[in-house]
């Protein structure tokens, strides 16, 4: 490494944010940069430590010794290489991805791990602002057309991955503007949307063709899709949430965490929706579900004044520290403080919600609630929930919205008039390594095959999919695997 005592002499730093005051009047990123000097410490922290676990941390596997030792040595182009040979979307994972790499950074075991989150993220941006990203795709094209259907994360990678090894790629979205769970479900504040149009905007200069407002299966048969292309990758994502049937489900007030967060993106970008509007303004709001979309919730009511933010959790605290069922370099399960809940947000844990209580008029007006305890497995993970009798109470609020994640996807349209199999949990049946579906020509990638997972991860699986097309098409591939890419294959 470039400095191979500068896990010693370096503490792990961040980049400041701008206050907290400051940002919730806005929906602009908030998270600066590093200085040059800072920039080259927090390189330098990256040991020479002979097996690196953060490779096998990080779902694309990403060559994360060797570019951080480039950005040690500011030799820009080869970081963004080494970085790039890997990750079509180094801008976006390095805004929004939760950094399991860094769970298995062997510094981690006894100090702060290497900041490679924010390191990968000035790669990208050092190397935007030296025009080093350029089209990757071949003068010599192979005839062959492929067609991906969804434009999230997973669809991108594919047809990136499709479109540098010859093929004509046109990539469908049912939504006004590519992007997927990017543009319409993590907010402008953790990633505001020009960071997506500049590189849709890439991969349109290199040949890719985007065909937005169009739903496969609906305004275009899946059929006609099958006969026009010599290929279709399934990456629409996971798109069914979770409901709470409870007591009071039908009462006014009550919102899917993805409708709310879909409508204030869209009144960021200035873009008119027919729906009822939805607002926190003014509101006591609880949102139920304790992951990163129910923090986006949170983030969001803040922005928009609501007079109080309260988030709710089934499960029970997690411990801040690992603990003996979570050895390193294993990804554990601590307590994630959220620049969200830094804003304001009263969390409760191991609480559950049994009744929604509306007014006269049909609006909610509070949730009946109680605690619970949880039976536990021999690794510590909670198996049963139990009642605390005499914990009944209720709590105030207008609005609700639940993020308690995703189900599986839409069937309806394209998975239906193409006959597509599922599995036992509704998903795209396609056997991960082949990524083929029962349907002659027909391959899946992403949330819509896996179920719902990472952004990180539905790169991944866009980039081994686009392989497995490759192959199909053309007998072989030279496409790039996370299992075979080196520091040196760029």
């Amino acid at each position: 490494m470039g400095k191979v005592t500068g896990f010693q002499e370096f503490d792990r730093e961040l980049p400041s944010k701008v206050s907290v005051a400051e940002r919730v009047t806005n929906y602009n990123e908030f998270v600066g940069l590093y200085s040059e000097e800072k920039l080259n410490e927090q390189s330098a922290r990256c040991m020479d430590c002979g097996i690196p676990f953060c490779h096998n941390g990080c779902p694309l596997g990403n060559v994360i010794p060797e570019f951080n030792d480039a950005v040690y040595r500011k030799s820009w182009e080869e970081a963004y290489q080494i970085l790039s040979s890997t990750n079509n979307f180094p801008e976006f994972t390095g805004r929004i991805c939760p950094a399991p790499c860094e769970s298995s950074c062997v510094l981690g075991i006894n100090k702060p791990p290497v900041a490679i989150e924010e390191i990968e993220k000035h790669i990208i941006e050092i190397a935007w602002s030296k025009d080093m990203v350029k089209p990757t795709a071949p003068l010599v094209k192979s005839g062959k057309k492929v067609a991906v259907v969804g434009s999230g994360p997973a669809g991108l990678a594919a047809a990136a991955q499709l479109n540098k090894a010859g093929h004509s790629v046109t990539v469908y979205e049912r939504d006004d503007n590519p992007g997927g769970l990017l543009r319409y479900g993590i907010p402008d504040f953790k990633l505001e949307k020009w960071v997506i149009d500049r590189r849709v905007n890439l991969m349109k200069e290199d040949g890719i063709e985007f065909v937005c407002g169009t739903e496969v299966g609906k305004d275009i048969s899946a059929e006609e899709l099958v006969r026009g292309n010599d290929a279709v990758v399934l990456a629409g994502g996971s798109t069914i949430p979770r409901n709470l049937n409870i007591p009071g489900r039908d009462l006014k007030g009550i919102y899917f965490a993805m409708d709310f967060l879909k409508q204030q993106n869209k009144r960021v970008a200035g873009i008119e929706f027919d729906a009822e509007a939805i607002s926190a303004t003014g509101k006591d709001v609880i949102v139920i579900g304790g992951g990163d979309t129910g923090s986006d919730c949170v983030g969001t009511s803040n922005r928009q004044k609501a007079n109080s933010v309260k988030q709710f959790e089934l499960l029970v605290q997690p411990p801040m520290a690992r603990t003996t069922h979570m050895p390193w370099p294993t990804y554990p399960m601590l307590l994630k403080v959220t620049s969200s809940h830094e804003e304001g947000c009263e969390r409760f844990w191991a609480i559950n919600t049994e009744e929604f209580l509306g007014d006269e008029n049909g609006n909610l007006r509070a949730l009946r609630v109680h605690d619970v305890t949880w039976d536990v497995d021999f690794m510590g993970r909670p198996i049963k929930p139990t009642k605390v009798e005499g914990s009944e109470r209720e709590i105030p609020c207008q609005a609700v919205f639940l993020a308690m994640g995703f189900v599986h996807p839409q069937f309806e349209g394209a998975l239906e008039n193409l006959g597509v199999e599922v599995d036992e949990r509704k998903n795209v049946k396609a056997k991960e390594g082949v990524y083929r579906t029962n349907v002659s020509k027909v391959f899946a990638a992403g949330d819509m095959r896996r179920g719902q997972s990472l952004v990180v991860w539905a790169i991944s699986e866009g980039r081994e999919c686009a392989r497995k097309v490759d192959e199909f098409l053309m007998g072989h591939t030279h496409l790039e695997s996370k299992d075979n890419v080196s520091a040196y294959a760029y």
